[in-house]
Parts: C-alpha cells; structure tokens; sequence
C-alpha cells in the first residue's frame, strides 16, 4: 500500500511492484531486501514471497484517491524498469501518473538503458510531463554511465541519486540534470563514504546550478552520522522548475 514515508526527499511511497535483483556493488546491502526476506514464508504477509518479483495490480490506482498533492517515490521496495516487469504493466504505472497530475512523482532506476528505452518510445513527440521526475542510481564512477543514459532519455526533470556512495565520482558533466542526492550507506555492514566524494559532488553541483541534497551520512542506522555536510543541512529541490512554489504544493515539515 502506499504509505508515508521517512525518507527526507519525499512524502510517500507507492509500490505497484515489489521485489528486485541485484546488478551491481549498490545493490550489496539492499535495505528493501534486507527488510522484504525478513517475511518470506509467513502467509498473508504482503512479502511471503520475500524478495521475489510481484506485480501488485491493486494498487495501481492508489495515488489516484489521495487528493492532497504530495512527493511520491514510486517503487521504493523495487525498480519499475526491471526486465522482467511487462511493458504493459509499466504503462499501466504511466498512466496512473500522468493522470493523478497533483502529485509529482520521483521514479528511481539503475536500469538506466531501459529506462531511456521505455521513456523514448512513450514520448517520441514530446518530454514527459514535468511532474513525473525521473532518475537514475549511481554509486561510483564505474557507474557513471547512467547518468549518460538518463539525458538521452525525453525527460523534463532529471534526477540522479549518489546513494549509497560507495567511491568518488570524479569530474561529471550534469547538463540536464536538475536535482542531486547524495547520501551514505546504512545498515549492518553499511560501507563508510569518504567526505571528499560527497563534496567533490556538491561543489559540482553548486557550480553547474544542480538542486543538492545531502540526505546522510550512514552507519549502522540511516541517521547515525546525521545529515549535515560542512556544518550545514542540503536541502534542494529542483523548485525553479515546478509550476509552484513548493510550500504551495506540498506539506513538509
């Protein structure tokens, strides 16, 4: 179901698709998995398959019944572009989004190629509409491709999540890209991020007018080394590029 969500740069979760594969060192200490295989076996449980890909029909028009507009990151328990998830189903997703046109929604891939694939064929005309944001995951330079991949894609807002930040990126070029997040791994083996990575990236960012968002530091906790880079909270949106003023449009605390 679709749920309130803690993590600081969205308002909700909306998960018509759960369970994942991993392909690549990012994917080492999955938090959803981690979560997901904790249920395995336990019957009428929305993960007694743990972490197996399932489809959630149900549940695609649920952002479609909440009427106060808010950040809905889709599929945070999975990854939409994943190869095994039928086209039609994804455009099922699509659908609901571009009509429930009082949220934005913040879809989240490493599945990069599939992803501009998919966005290029539904918008072969036109650029997706601005309040569906679209991002990929990168965790290190070895990674970087991505990023490639998504400004190929005909998107109107781009997004690029640096979590978890498992090496430096070094020099990126993020023309197109309006928003950043960065942020350190959590969990039981969580690996630790060097400071210099996360600033190598926010000073990037400053430079290239890229919305930053320093979301953590990690540790065993997600907020066990806190949220502040350099004495200071990074807390940017990609606003300038919305229709409204975010306190217009969403409730934030």
């Amino acid at each position: 179901m679709a749920q309130a969500s803690e993590i600081e740069w969205t308002d909700a979760t909306w998960n018509p698709v759960t369970g994942c594969t991993k392909i690549g060192p990012g994917c080492d200490n999955c938090y959803a998995s981690r979560f997901a295989e904790r249920w395995r076996g336990i019957d009428g449980h929305p993960y007694e398959q743990g972490f197996d890909l399932r489809l959630w029909p149900d549940r695609l028009e649920q952002p479609l019944r909440w009427k106060k507009p808010r950040l809905i990151f889709v599929n945070s328990m999975s990854d939409l572009f994943h190869k095994d998830v039928p086209v039609s189903y994804i455009n099922s997703v699509f659908e609901t989004m571009e009509s429930a046109d009082q949220h934005v929604f913040q879809v989240l891939t490493k599945r990069s190629s599939l992803l501009r694939k998919y966005i290029n064929q539904r918008y072969q005309e036109s650029v997706a509409p601005d309040h569906i944001w679209l991002g990929v995951s990168v965790e290190d330079r070895e990674h970087s491709s991505r990023i490639e991949h998504l400004k190929q894609a005909n998107a109107s807002i781009r997004f690029v999540s640096f979590e978890p930040l498992l090496g430096p990126i070094g020099k990126v070029n993020l023309g197109g890209i309006a928003w950043a997040i960065v942020g350190g791994e959590s969990g039981p083996k969580a690996r630790p991020m060097d400071p210099k990575w996360a600033r190598e990236l926010r000073d990037q960012c400053l430079r290239q007018d890229v919305s930053f968002f320093f979301k953590q530091w990690g540790g065993p906790r997600p907020k066990s080394g806190g949220r502040t880079l350099d004495g200071e909270i990074w807390d940017g949106f990609p606003v300038h590029r919305m229709k409204k003023p975010m306190s217009e449009m969403f409730a934030r605390s």
